[in-house]
């Protein structure tokens, strides 16, 4: 008997934008593009509009459909993106002139994170989006929908756990409520994860930025996590924690978080609230941006703007910009206190790291204690919240030199605490 290998056949992918003038047509494109590669289709080409408002039947004009169709045909293109987000009326009508699978930016996204989650919170925070984005789209019998029961491909990935795609309004909406339910439970233990923390008083630095910015190569550079490094956009999902040790010695909760990008579909951030709440809660955020980018200064931007609609603490904020060894001449952007970076290289660590040890809220000092015998059971408390640095009996009793939280303080007041 022989055995033959399978080889997968990227699919054909035809690119389309509109450009009405309301941000950078050609970098949001080019991104699209990366994005369909990262879902492993073949780029073939890009169509491209310029209009003052898109077409309410079919997003282009209809001499630009003509040409998208004729080109469908030619090259047996098996997929169209468009890079805005389209109505279930228009996937239907562009699909019907072109007999082409048509999905849209949204849906692309949405196949890229299906198909990157590991964890069951990632499955279960993808699958919640999806079926939000598909609530209100389950109308008609085009291309889209017909082929999502029986054939695959890019944008019609199945959400994960999903045997296959129920188009009942009832049965979503049962399945989101049971989503949410499972969600809700993984909340509340992450709550207590945190709590636990604050009063461990355990502080946290998250890595947030733009996606492909480097930060899973940052989080293996500084604590060796072995997380998965490559460059393709959203290559990695899952939120990860590892210890990280400060220059003074302090320990830290370093957190990698899902990546950002321009236009991330509401369904999604809703979806990783939770997750993305690890990040705004943090004591420190590093914005993590790739400087070798041409559209770095847009990247930081994207990323400041999310933060702040999560409500996170924009003081608390490091710019870092990454790949420095790429660029030619690293510009600042108006961030004069960016720290410069390659984490590929393992260049401008120990800045880095001095940078969070300064930013980092002081919950800690040196103190030195004079503590009587019949009171040195005391010692033990240090040795178990606090650092003990040494310790000497005397005559009066027993010298200490320790670092302690802040929160031990008022116990030690009547040993003459003296700062170190």
């Amino acid at each position: 008997m022989t055995l033959h290998e399978n080889d997968m056949t990227p699919e054909k992918a035809l690119l389309v934008g509109v450009d009405l003038g309301e941000y950078d047509f050609e970098e949001s494109l080019d991104e699209l593009g990366e994005l369909a590669r990262s879902a492993g289709a073949e780029v073939l080409a890009a169509v491209t509009q310029k209009k003052d408002r898109p077409d309410i039947a079919t997003c282009v004009g209809s001499g630009r459909l003509e040409e998208i169709s004729e080109y469908c045909s030619q090259n047996d293109v098996d997929l169209v993106i468009f890079d805005c987000e389209l109505s279930p009326t228009q996937i239907r009508n562009i699909e019907k002139a072109t007999d082409t699978r048509t999905i849209d930016r949204t849906m692309l996204i949405l196949d890229i994170f299906a198909n990157n989650a590991t964890t069951s919170e990632g499955k279960l925070q993808v699958e919640l989006a999806m079926l939000r984005y598909l609530m209100n789209r389950l109308t008609g019998k085009g291309i889209e929908m017909s082929r999502q029961g029986g054939q695959g491909g890019i944008g019609a990935r199945r959400g994960p756990g999903e045997s296959k795609l129920e188009t009942d309004r009832r049965h979503i909406r049962r399945r989101v409520h049971y989503l949410k339910e499972q969600l809700d439970e993984i909340e509340k233990r992450r709550h207590l994860t945190r709590r636990r923390r604050t009063k461990e008083n355990i502080q946290t630095v998250a890595i947030v930025g733009y996606t492909n910015a480097g930060k899973s190569t940052l989080m293996n550079a500084l604590t060796d996590a072995g997380l998965l490094a490559e460059n393709k956009l959203f290559a990695t999902l899952d939120s990860t924690s590892r210890s990280l040790k400060l220059p003074s010695g302090r320990n830290v909760l370093l957190i990698d978080t899902v990546g950002f990008i321009r236009k991330l579909p509401h369904h999604l951030v809703e979806a990783f609230k939770s997750t993305l709440e690890d990040a705004t809660t943090a004591d420190t955020i590093l914005n993590i941006c790739d400087i070798s980018s041409p559209e770095a200064h847009v990247h930081l931007e994207v990323t400041d703007k999310i933060l702040k609609e999560l409500g996170a603490d924009t003081d608390m904020v490091i710019p870092v910009f990454n790949k420095c060894d790429l660029a030619e001449s690293p510009e600042l952007f108006g961030y004069p206190n960016a720290v410069k970076i390659s984490a590929a290289k393992k260049e401008g660590l120990d800045a880095l790291l001095e940078a969070v040890e300064n930013r980092l809220p002081q919950t800690t000092k040196k103190v030195h204690l004079l503590i009587p015998f019949p009171k040195v059971a005391v010692a033990a408390k240090i040795r178990g919240e606090g650092q003990l640095i040494s310790e000497e009996y005397i005559e009066e009793g027993l010298l200490v030199e320790a670092v302690v939280p802040l929160t031990l303080l008022h116990e030690l007041e009547e040993f003459e605490v003296v700062d170190g």
